[in-house]
């Protein structure tokens, strides 16, 4: 039996995926989480197979969830179902740890299947997916896949509009560490200023400037 680990924020997603996965007999739900915290937690109280992660997450991340619950428990198999198709975040959830990358629009089936298939130990993506993946590497537009897990996360942050300081507390670092991840960014990306490292998001679709313009 699979032992099965929600974690999205809304609570309908999950009531949704506990009634796909609990209806079939290989598998089973054991634990629901709503942010990377919580799923934390759940990983070391229910000891899950398989963990079936949403990337939009409030606070931390679902990338960040990953590398959380990869290093307390590493043999967990990690399967991201997202409506995020852009190369720079299958590439950063796979970096993280996980084994499968579906979009949100896959079938039911597929997602059941998939489950199977990462608690195999076998990568899975969508076509969707693995179509982004080859169209970056053939652009060579994936820039940040330069960056680590932990690099990737305080950029996302920090775009979104979060301070140092709500960076710091949602990662759980200092805020020097998180100015530091910052200018590190800076330089693999070779942006000059804070200015220039929000467009260079824009373009790779981490964040749209009407809303960081909007109010």
């Amino acid at each position: 039996m699979t032992r099965i680990l929600l974690l999205d924020d809304h609570a309908i997603v999950r009531s949704g995926y506990r009634r796909l996965i609990d209806a079939e007999p290989d598998m089973c739900v054991v634990a629901e989480a709503e942010d990377a915290d919580q799923a934390y937690a759940a990983v070391r109280d229910a000891s899950p197979d398989v963990a079936v992660v949403d990337l939009s997450l409030r606070g931390a991340s679902g990338i960040e969830a990953i590398r959380r619950m990869m290093s307390r428990q590493p043999t967990l198999k990690v399967l991201v179902m997202s409506m995020h198709d852009g190369a720079n975040f299958v590439t950063q959830a796979f970096r993280a740890g996980a084994t499968g990358y579906l979009t949100k629009c896959s079938e039911p089936q597929q997602m059941l299947d998939a489950v199977r298939s990462v608690a195999a130990g076998r990568r899975v993506m969508s076509a969707d997916v693995a179509q982004a993946l080859a169209s970056a590497s053939l652009e060579s537009k994936d820039l940040t896949s330069q960056l680590t897990t932990r690099e990737f996360e305080v950029l996302r942050l920090a775009v979104s509009g979060e301070s140092t300081a709500t960076i710091a507390e949602r990662m759980h670092l200092s805020q020097k560490t998180v100015i530091n991840y910052l200018s590190m960014v800076r330089q693999k990306l070779e942006a000059e200023n804070d200015f220039s490292l929000l467009h260079l998001a824009a373009r790779h679709g981490l964040v749209t400037l009407e809303n960081q313009f909007s109010e």
